[in-house]
């Protein structure tokens, strides 16, 4: 039982206790509980008590700070659920409501071009290889058999870095051809690996940009043959552009890192604009034979293995697909572009076979 000042102590505490918000709350226990809180005070003063005193009173006064404690844990209690209610009532959604009118983002076109030539490569068993943009002076010219007269070194067409790579001279790499230099160092043949990625040349135009994409295919091996470099470009080129009958042509050419080597045309209609049709040629990209000292400069006998590699610009043969006709349209971030020449991220790329 409580006597009757406890008992107004208590009848007091609880009806402030039961109007109380949360901060509200935490205040009247720290003055009714809390160190030098009322009800604290009144345990505190027991030890002046004699024991019979004392025993009365304690038990009055432990009974008032358990009523007022579950008095405080209840009205917590009920201040979270309601504040629970609150948030979900606010964060509702309606899920009976339509979508809202908004367009789906689109894939860029030069994205689904590496995702197509990543799966007609992949049937094919190349691996996908990467590499970083800042490459050593040595991967990017000299590895490759180009030496230091070469137009290529050029500042004009190389940007060179005021920095250093592997403790040579750094630039951004004009060609994906470094990551074949670095898989050829570190991989022993067989070797089929092809290397989409960013490359950078000092040019800028409606066909050139300073940053442009290139997808280059190295396979080393024992007994490769230029057959098996033409059959490779033939059957990628037919798949890639859906024209199971497109002329492929190979034309001797030059390249400091091959021996022989060719550019890649196809067939076009010069008037039109039509892949696969008329008499005229395109030139799309390059390829040959690995030279035998670039093979020795990676540790590779060219006596007992032979390789050939390729190379096509992403947005050359992207441009050619679509009917895109200005390169820097690329990336100017025309939303309006994008919509119409991207793809549905709900579409996969389509793999065509059977060529």
């Amino acid at each position: 039982m409580l006597g009757d000042d406890l008992k107004n102590l208590l009848d007091r505490a609880l009806g402030e206790i039961g109007t109380a918000d949360t901060d509200g709350l935490e205040a009247l226990r720290v003055s009714l509980l809390g160190k030098n809180g009322s009800v604290t005070m009144l345990l505190k003063s027991l030890g002046g008590m004699d024991p019979e005193a004392r025993k009365a009173a304690g038990a009055g006064i432990n009974l008032l700070k358990t009523q007022i404690t579950d008095a405080i844990s209840a009205r917590r209690a009920m201040l979270d659920e309601a504040a629970l209610a609150a948030s979900l009532a606010a964060e509702r959604i309606d899920v009976t409501q339509p979508p809202r009118p908004e367009s789906l983002g689109a894939i860029h076109p030069l994205s689904r071009t590496m995702e197509e030539i990543a799966a007609i490569f992949g049937a094919m068993g190349f691996a996908i290889k990467d590499g970083p943009d800042i490459e050593s002076d040595w991967n990017n010219f000299s590895a490759l058999n180009i030496p230091s007269h070469h137009p290529a070194r050029a500042m004009m067409d190389t940007f060179y870095l005021n920095a250093q790579a592997n403790e040579r001279p750094a630039v951004l790499r004009t060609h994906t051809s470094p990551v074949q230099i670095r898989t050829m160092l570190m991989e022993e043949p067989p070797i089929r690996i092809i290397v989409p990625g960013r490359t950078f040349r000092a040019d800028h135009d409606a066909t050139h940009s300073p940053m442009f994409h290139q997808c280059e295919g190295l396979v080393v091996g024992e007994g490769i043959t230029l057959a098996h470099l033409k059959g490779c470009l033939i059957d990628f080129l037919r798949a890639f552009f859906d024209i199971p009958g497109l002329p492929v042509r190979l034309r001797a050419s030059y390249f400091p890192f091959t021996e022989p080597s060719m550019e890649v045309d196809i067939g076009w209609n010069r008037k039109t604009g039509e892949i696969g049709g008329g008499t005229d040629w395109l030139e799309i990209g390059g390829s040959g034979m690995v030279h035998p000292n670039v093979l020795a400069n990676c540790g590779i006998d060219p006596r007992t293995y032979q390789g050939f590699a390729f190379g096509v610009g992403l947005e050359r043969i992207t441009m050619l697909k679509h009917g895109i006709a200005d390169l820097r349209l690329f990336y100017e971030s025309d939303v309006r572009w994008l919509r119409h020449y991207g793809f549905s991220p709900l579409s996969p790329a389509m793999l065509h076979e059977g060529f």
